[in-house]
């Protein structure tokens, strides 16, 4: 049997909520579960009853993604775990593509590109995130940028049991923390080069409404992990030669 994959789709106050659980419901891949974590949401709530015969919906008090994140990964019943923006859509296709490259490789954690779609869920621009050749060249890209799209990434769940969950106190950038962490722990991250998800951007969207506050977190990540990043890819650059 296929690994079960648990897609965790975090929602407050989103209006496009239903988009995201109908492209999850859309897989092809076969073996998966849907996780809808409701952060303390207001408003908008009602787009998810029609689908609760076929999610499992966990209410919880307001705390930020990160926060919602790792409720869904602590009741996720998955061998992979993937990531979906309440705003944001999955290909059909995304996961019969990506855990069949994981399991491949060996991996433990890869992303993949991703197309820009505007609110009416029309494509703009294909491959909208940068495009590494190797390992390295994603690494590097680190050092100076943010290149990866967080709901692009597929994980083994096992992976938190070594490096933990995502650090609830960063409210806007937690996946670039958990990424250098990832990687800084030594677990090789793998891309594939295809566009796998519909990346919504909007004038509601949290990246867009607290750009001050994500500076902020930028920084303080920046402070504590980019000149470990630094070290570790002269390392790795040493291996091969």
């Amino acid at each position: 049997m296929l690994p079960k994959v648990s897609i965790i789709i975090p929602f407050y106050n989103c209006a496009y909520v239903e988009n995201a659980i109908a492209s999850a419901l859309s897989q092809t891949y076969p073996n998966v579960e849907i996780i809808v974590v409701d952060d303390g949401s207001t408003v908008h709530s009602d787009r998810i009853r029609p689908y609760l015969d076929r999610v499992h919906y966990l209410g919880k008090a307001n705390g930020g993604t990160a926060s919602a994140l790792n409720h869904g990964i602590t009741m996720a019943s998955g061998d992979y775990i993937a990531w979906l923006s309440s705003d944001d859509m999955f290909i059909p296709e995304k996961l019969s593509k990506q855990i069949p490259f994981m399991i491949q490789n060996g991996a433990w954690i890869s992303c993949a590109n991703f197309d820009y779609i505007n609110e009416y869920n029309h494509t703009i621009i294909s491959f909208l995130g940068p495009r590494p050749t190797n390992k390295l060249d994603l690494y590097r890209m680190f050092l100076n940028d943010y290149p990866v799209n967080g709901c692009t990434v597929v994980m083994r769940k096992e992976l938190f049991s070594y490096v933990g969950l995502f650090n609830e106190s960063f409210r806007y950038t937690q996946d670039l923390e958990m990424w250098l962490r990832v990687i800084l722990s030594g677990f090789d991250f793998f891309y594939l080069d295809e566009p796998l998800l519909k990346y919504r951007i909007h004038e509601q969207m949290g990246s867009q409404r607290f750009q001050p506050e994500m500076h902020r977190e930028i920084a303080c990540i920046r402070e504590m992990y980019i000149q470990r990043l630094a070290g570790y890819i002269v390392q790795l650059e040493q291996q091969l030669k």
